[in-house]
């Protein structure tokens, strides 16, 4: 048993987790708002609820890191903002000390993204646009990579289609802002094949290539202007006579109309235009999104728990768990 009595141990307990000032409840407690600075360097200020950091509160890491927003029993939970110490920055939902739900992300490089997070990875429908080309990806997400239906969005063309482990697979278009389409695509050559059946070990497999089977020619668009008679052209048609004559024209219209939606013109000899897209034009500068700070975030878990192992059994055992999440 210990030889110290409750009052000492009460203030070697407060010691150890740092100072407090703030609201206490009848039991010594710390309960209402109210700010710790820990023997590690970090803050907390906020609320408390029973010795635990619960609502609005804002936790500074020594590291420059920060958090301001919710919180439930030590843990982020609600709606809060993280600015990381690279510079990039995390608003929107928490859940168990991780980013869950809807929220954005700046990365450091300008990237960002907004949408479906689960487990602190990109999951379900978001949209991730790359500062350095403007280009964007508005589709599905699963565990942080490119997956499931998707468009790839250009300064002049975009691709839609179907992606697979951030890569774009099976058929799909390019749609160009010149008015045509080219419609084919992503396979893998016999040659890569061969080679990877050869290998006794499962290696990444080869970027696919486009195949085009298609391409749609040029529709130009006419403005419909009408023509003022001239004085020799005599006098205008009864009214009766106008109508018939505009029925005749949208019926002739709409027969051309169903014409080229059921026999659309295909220019099949445009199939390998240099003009194109290839694979590798539109693919290596946004298949690759930044990193989020995922990996900093066990890091920084891992050292908190190795600096703040809290004392069990003492009213303050919170802050030293916070200390241990520091992102």
């Amino acid at each position: 048993m210990s030889d110290l009595s409750d009052e000492e141990a009460e203030e070697e307990a407060e010691a150890y987790l740092g100072e407090y000032d703030g609201e206490r409840n009848s039991e010594g407690e710390r309960h209402g708002r109210g700010k710790a600075e820990l023997p590690n360097g970090d803050t907390y200020e906020g609320e408390y609820e029973h010795s635990l950091r619960n609502g609005q509160g804002t936790y500074r890491f020594k590291t420059g890191a920060y958090y301001s927003g919710e919180y439930l029993q030590n843990k982020k939970h609600g709606h809060g903002t993280f600015y990381y110490p690279d510079g990039s920055k995390y608003e929107g939902s928490w859940v168990d000390d991780r980013r869950h739900g809807y929220g954005e992300y700046t990365y450091a490089n300008g990237d960002t993204y907004a949408g479906e997070w689960f487990n602190d990875n990109r999951h379900g429908q978001g949209t991730y646009i790359y500062k350095e080309t403007g280009s964007m990806y508005v589709g599905g997400w699963v565990n942080g990579i490119q997956e499931g239906e998707a468009e790839l969005i250009h300064l002049n063309h975009r691709y839609r289609g179907k992606f697979l482990d951030g890569i774009p697979v099976g058929r799909g278009k390019y749609i160009f802002d010149i008015g045509c389409e080219q419609h084919g695509e992503y396979i893998q050559s016999e040659e890569d094949k061969e080679e990877e059946e050869k290998e006794e070990e499962p290696s990444l497999l080869a970027a696919p290539k486009w195949k085009a089977t298609e391409i749609t020619k040029l529709i130009y668009w006419m403005p419909n202007v009408e023509k003022a008679p001239s004085p020799n052209e005599g006098p205008p048609a009864a009214a009766g006579e106008t109508a018939a004559a505009d029925e005749a024209v949208e019926e002739t219209s709409a027969d051309e109309k169903d014409k080229m939606q059921t026999n659309p013109v295909i220019d099949k000899s445009a199939e390998h235009r240099d003009d194109m897209p290839s694979l590798h034009k539109v693919s290596s500068e946004v298949f690759s999104p930044a990193k989020d700070a995922e990996v900093e975030d066990e890091e920084i878990r891992e050292e908190e728990n190795e600096e703040g192992e809290e004392y069990q059994g003492t009213a303050g055992l919170e802050d030293e768990e916070e200390s241990e999440e520091a992102e």
